[in-house]
């Protein structure tokens, strides 16, 4: 079965971290540029992160706080947050991004989210 399979994500304090995990299975993520989004209640799904192996690209509200990497050997990618702040609650979801991580980058194929929610 071709999915994306996102986990990690928790109720955590303000200024404490999570790992994100997504996990791909009935394809391989090489080649493939992916993207971290998520969505707050009310709010539109935003791109956090992004890496298409040429280059990584951040949001402006997480840079220096999380980062994203890719582990071809487990077929995953990560989404490492630190000094995690209560305006990061929101569903996170992983994505393939086929026009690769430039400008405005959009997800196509998605996983089902994790939730994170940022205590204050």
């Amino acid at each position: 079965q071709v999915q994306l399979v996102e986990s990690g994500g928790g109720l955590v304090q303000s200024g404490a971290s999570l790992r994100l995990s997504c996990a791909a299975s009935g394809f391989s993520l090489d080649g493939y540029a992916i993207g971290w989004f998520r969505q707050a209640p009310g709010s539109e799904r935003e791109g956090v992160a992004c890496t298409d192996g040429g280059s990584i690209v951040y949001t402006h509200s997480v840079k220096g706080r999380f980062t994203i990497s890719k582990d071809k050997a487990k077929n995953a990618v990560y989404l490492q947050m630190n000094s995690l702040k209560p305006e990061d609650t929101a569903v996170y979801y992983c994505a393939t991004v086929p026009s690769g991580c430039s400008g405005s980058y959009r997800g196509y194929f998605w996983g089902q989210g994790t939730q994170v929610t940022v205590s204050s």
